[in-house]
């Protein structure tokens, strides 16, 4: 893509979690904003569940065991080390948006306060370049083992955000299959989409130049890798889930791809960093010239689309 007086800089921060440390992870996470915005980069977007890490133990140690101890131990050491977005968790990471102006994507296990404290949600986290939440996005539906550990959320974060000449959404993981929930946020005038992933190339590879071209939007894919060594020594079971020293459990896979479907970064593969696309605004103008999904060619009086956006609560009070 040409380097333009126009261009726009994004950052991947294709790293690994250090598994269910929040401090730990949020050190790397606070360090890949830096180096994000020490390029110049307005963005920087990270993968699905990053912060404390994807729950890789359940398809190899049992997840689906009813009232199993080993399970229990689990859930709580993932729940103990969840962020509440309305506390103080992310405080790091809302100051180094301030001081940089960089927005940031980030996937996060959210121990929702308005659900009681306990239950998980696979949120993906939009924060502003001044440090303020702009949607907490919890994911629609967990996929497939993911519905032991996390809940399923709601649609007030399906949002859009102003960002420079974009206007920006996320969606999380599978959620980017579902057409409807693509087309929400179409409908919000989205051109810049953040698709974010656990870190697998079999789920970047083949969607992420469909959605673009789809949306005829610029469209960027980040996940996130995880080796054994991002397992602590002292991980319960860590050699069911990761009996190689070399062995790739999650390969990453991020990658940015063009209006037209082109690509504008390849999927990046078993390697870890904070990687940079540049991208070319005006081409998303040029693309719609044929086709615009919620535009001239949407037929709102024969298609329409309704979404409930309320922040789902356990009980309503009346005063």
């Amino acid at each position: 893509m040409p380097d333009t007086d126009s261009s726009f800089r994004v950052g991947l921060g294709q790293i690994a979690p250090v598994l269910l440390d929040r401090e730990a992870t949020l050190e790397k996470i606070c360090a890949s904003i830096r180096g994000a915005a020490s390029q110049g980069c307005s963005i920087v977007a990270f993968g699905e569940a990053l912060l404390p890490g994807y729950p890789v133990w359940l398809g190899s140690t049992g997840g689906a065991r009813f009232d199993d101890d080993v399970q229990k131990e689990y859930f709580r050491l993932y729940h103990d080390a969840a962020i509440q977005v309305e506390g103080a968790d992310l405080e790091s990471v809302r100051q180094l948006a301030r001081e940089h102006r960089i927005a940031i994507v980030l996937g996060c296990i959210e121990r929702a306060k308005n659900r009681g404290g306990h239950s998980l949600y696979c949120t993906a986290l939009y924060v502003d370049q001044d440090g303020e939440t702009g949607s907490a996005h919890r994911k629609l539906v967990p996929t497939y083992e993911e519905r032991l550990v996390w809940s399923p959320g709601d649609g007030h974060g399906l949002r859009v955000h102003d960002l420079g000449p974009f206007t920006a959404g996320v969606l999380n993981c599978w959620e980017n299959w579902m057409p409807l929930a693509r087309a929400s946020l179409h409908a919000q005038g989205e051109d810049l989409h953040f698709a974010i992933w656990p870190g697998s190339v079999r789920n970047t590879r083949d969607l992420t130049p469909v959605l673009a071209k789809e949306g005829r939007s610029f469209v960027v894919s980040v996940g996130a890798p995880l080796r054994r060594r991002d397992l602590p020594d002292d991980f319960p079971q860590r050699d069911a889930i990761a009996p190689h020293d070399s062995a790739w459990i999650h390969d990453g896979g991020s990658c940015v791809a063009a209006p037209d479907g082109s690509w504008v970064v390849e999927p990046i593969v078993e390697e870890e960093g904070t990687f940079v696309a540049t991208l070319d605004p005006p081409m998303v103008a040029r693309e719609r010239q044929n086709f615009d999904p919620s535009g001239h060619y949407s037929r709102p009086d024969v298609l329409r689309l309704e979404v409930n956006r309320c922040r789902q609560e356990a009980c309503t009070w009346i005063e």
